[in-house]
């Protein structure tokens, strides 16, 4: 019995262990194909002569206004794997013009922004330019990893850009957004909640199985006690022997 048990629960351990290795799978593919597209360039470019602004850290033009609209997902609900537009507004309301070099954004976590979970594509752009007093809208397309769990992360956005050949750059956002699953609605945490229950419900049941076999067992091994009444009877009647009422019941007797 104890060896039915412990094979129960070491399967119940695999079956708990099994969800774990796979999001630890998906995670290492995951930083393999980030390597790869920081190797490949696969920027989304839009025109050519593209920069490398990884290493760059410049600070926002005083007269310079941006904003940024989720168009059509007031809910800034992201499918892991993906394409999500979103749309940077830029207002120039300085006296020179504005040329757009690219925008950029990163993905970190909630409650840590200091850790950084995924740089997301960086877009330039050629020959886009704002004049003053002007306003435009730039597109930004971007995909998370099908591999990033579900839940609600941080997207910080920038946009760079020179003013009479002079870098700056703005946050057009910094915030939250949801990260849903993508292809059914079964996440990583219910497979694993889904398949800890099974666990433990097995588990209790293999219990309650011993505990009721071990009480059949007692039962059945406990003794019978028989009560007579012969011998009751006679050493009932030793000792009642010689007095008034083995004389009357005597006489009774007689009489019949």
């Amino acid at each position: 019995m104890a060896m039915k048990i412990f094979s129960a629960f070491f399967f119940a351990l695999l079956l708990l262990a099994s969800p774990l290795l796979q999001v630890a799978r998906c995670q290492s593919e995951a930083e393999a194909d980030d390597g790869e597209a920081v190797e490949g360039g696969d920027l989304g470019i839009v025109g050519e002569d593209v920069q490398d602004f990884g290493g760059s850290d410049f600070g926002p033009a005083p007269r310079v206004e941006t904003v940024c609209v989720f168009p059509k997902n007031s809910a800034k609900l992201v499918v892991a794997g993906e394409e999500t537009e979103l749309l940077v507004g830029m207002e120039n309301i300085g006296e020179s013009p504005v040329n757009v070099i690219a925008i950029r954004a990163s993905v970190h976590f909630s409650f840590d922004h200091r850790m950084l979970v995924q740089n997301l594509t960086v877009q330039a752009f050629n020959n886009a330019t704002v004049p003053p007093s002007v306003q435009a809208t730039f597109p930004y397309i971007f995909a998370v990893s099908k591999y990033l769990q579900p839940g609600t992360f941080d997207l910080v956005g920038t946009i760079i850009y020179e003013i009479d050949q002079q870098p700056f750059q703005s946050t057009f956002y910094n915030g939250t957004f949801e990260v849903a699953e993508a292809g059914g609605f079964l996440s990583v945490e219910s497979v694993f909640l889904v398949t800890l229950g099974i666990a433990l419900l097995v588990l209790l049941g293999l219990w309650l199985q011993g505990q009721f076999q071990r009480i059949t067992k007692k039962t059945k091994r406990a003794p019978k006690v028989e009560v007579g009444t012969r011998t009751t009877d006679s050493s009932m009647e030793e000792w009642l022997q010689g007095t008034a009422y083995t004389q009357s019941a005597s006489k009774s007797k007689k009489k019949k």
